[in-house]
C-alpha cells in the first residue's frame, strides 16, 4: 500500500483505490459511475475527489445513493410542520376529527328529518283549503329532499349551484 503512494500522479486500479481508502471495488465503480471519481484519473486526483465527497457528506451537501439526506430533513420538517399547525388548529376549535363531525351531522341531520316529517301534519291541521294530494305532494317533496341529503358524499360536495323540482337556482 506504501508503494501506492509512492507516485500518486499515476492511475491506479479500482481494487488499488478501493483498498487504500478503505471501501469495495464495487463502491468505487459506483463513484465512477455517479460522476464522483474521474475515470482514469490519478490517484492524486481521486484522492482529492473522494475528500471533496466526504466533506460534501458531512456537511449534509451530497446524496449518497437513494437517500437525500437534505430532502428527507426538509420533508421530515415540513411534516412536523403541519402536525404543529393541525394541534393548534384543534386547539383553537377549527378542526375536529372527522369521527366528531360524523357525529354531530348525524344528529343535526336526525333533528332536521324529525321536523320535516312533521310538516305536513301540521299543514293539515292548520288549513282545510289543501287536499289530501296537496298533502301528500308536500310529503313526496319532503321525503325527496330528506333522501337526497341523507345520500350525500364528500364527493358531491363541488357539483355546484344546487337547484330545486323545477330547475330553479337556489342559493346566496
Amino acid at each position: 500500500m506504501t508503494e501506492l503512494l509512492d507516485d500518486v500522479d499515476r492511475t491506479v486500479t479500482q481494487a488499488a483505490f478501493a483498498d487504500l481508502v478503505g471501501i469495495s471495488q464495487p463502491a468505487v465503480s459506483d463513484l465512477i459511475g455517479r460522476g464522483t471519481l474521474t475515470r482514469g484519473a490519478s490517484l492524486r486526483r481521486w484522492l482529492v475527489e473522494y475528500c471533496e465527497n466526504l466533506r460534501e457528506q458531512a456537511a449534509g451537501r451530497a446524496s449518497t445513493g437513494d437517500l437525500d439526506l437534505i430532502q428527507e430533513r426538509a420533508a421530515l420538517a415540513r411534516e412536523q410542520r403541519i402536525k404543529i399547525a393541525m394541534v393548534n388548529q384543534q386547539l383553537q376549535k377549527e378542526l375536529a376529527p372527522v369521527s366528531v363531525l360524523e357525529a354531530v351531522l348525524a344528529k343535526v341531520g336526525r333533528q332536521i328529518a324529525t321536523r320535516l316529517e312533521a310538516i305536513p301534519v301540521q299543514i293539515k291541521r292548520r288549513t282545510t283549503t289543501l287536499s289530501a294530494e296537496d298533502i301528500d305532494l308536500i310529503t313526496e317533496e319532503i321525503t325527496k329532499a330528506r333522501n337526497i341529503a341523507a345520500a350525500i358524499k364528500l364527493e358531491d360536495l363541488n357539483d355546484g349551484p344546487v337547484g330545486d323540482s323545477e330547475g330553479d337556482y337556489e342559493g346566496p
